[in-house]
């Protein structure tokens, strides 16, 4: 256990940030997950709609370091490409 006042604050941050953090990778997990439910259903209009509630939870993902660019963009990629080609 920390002595230090700082140190005592610190853990406590550190602690929200990544209760924070967990929630938002949940959500995006979450979000790709019922996008390719509806892909699966065959859902073009939810689908889409799903899409770019993804896309926003990624790019806040990625804005926060929690994940890298790369994957940010391989995974907007193939959810996009996954969309369109619903037709």
């Amino acid at each position: 256990m920390a002595n230090i006042k700082s140190s005592k604050k610190a853990i406590k941050v550190i602690a929200k940030k990544t209760e924070n953090f967990h929630e938002l990778k949940a959500r995006v997990k979450n979000c790709i997950r019922e996008c390719d439910k509806a892909i699966a259903a065959g859902e073009k209009e939810n689908a889409s709609r799903l899409l770019a509630d993804t896309q926003k939870y990624i790019d806040r993902a990625a804005s926060k370091g929690l994940i890298k660019k790369n994957t940010r963009d391989r995974q907007k990629s193939r959810l996009s490409q996954k969309v369109k080609e619903m037709a």
